[in-house]
């Protein structure tokens, strides 16, 4: 871990509450209002979330699975998540999911007509952007937890906590 955590204390909770706290309360409500309001399918939500926890590499991102009504993605979906582009257990949504995940992360400012064409044939408006604001979530807090050395330790708070 890059951050010092007192003795006995949770290293999100502290890092994420007490060091900063309004910083770190507003960042959580982001955080878990991604999973709380989601209108996506779970294996849209499971195949942008899983690509970007791949980028970012934060262990604890890539061991969680979002679970909905009891169901979580099947086994060996991370797998079909690496190789997105050729798999052939995803619909058009969620290897779209995937893809863009991966191109907001890594080459955003080639998301060309063509690529927008395809998302709009298959997201409404209000989907792409809910997408856009998941992936700005998972992105920005994942590589922060990795950066910071918490992944290994991350444990995701309750809307209370943090």
């Amino acid at each position: 871990m890059r951050i010092d955590i007192p003795e006995g204390e949770e290293p999100i909770p502290y890092v994420w509450g007490e060091m900063v706290p309004r910083i770190g309360q507003a960042a959580s409500t982001y955080s878990l209002s991604v999973y709380e309001y989601t209108t996506l399918g779970l294996s849209e939500f499971e195949a942008a979330r899983l690509r970007v926890a791949q980028i970012n590499g934060c262990l604890f991102c890539l061991d969680w699975r979002t679970e909905r009504d009891g169901r979580k993605v099947d086994e060996g979906f991370l797998d079909a998540v690496g190789q997105w582009r050729t798999t052939d257990v995803f619909d058009e949504r969620t290897r779209l999911a995937a893809e863009y995940a991966e191109r907001y992360a890594l080459d955003h400012h080639n998301l060309d007509d063509a690529f927008w064409d395809r998302m709009k044939a298959h997201y409404t408006q209000a989907e792409i952007v809910e997408l856009s604001m998941c992936i700005g979530s998972w992105l920005a807090f994942g590589r922060l937890n990795h950066v910071l050395g918490l992944d290994s330790v991350c444990v995701l708070p309750s809307a209370g906590s943090a």
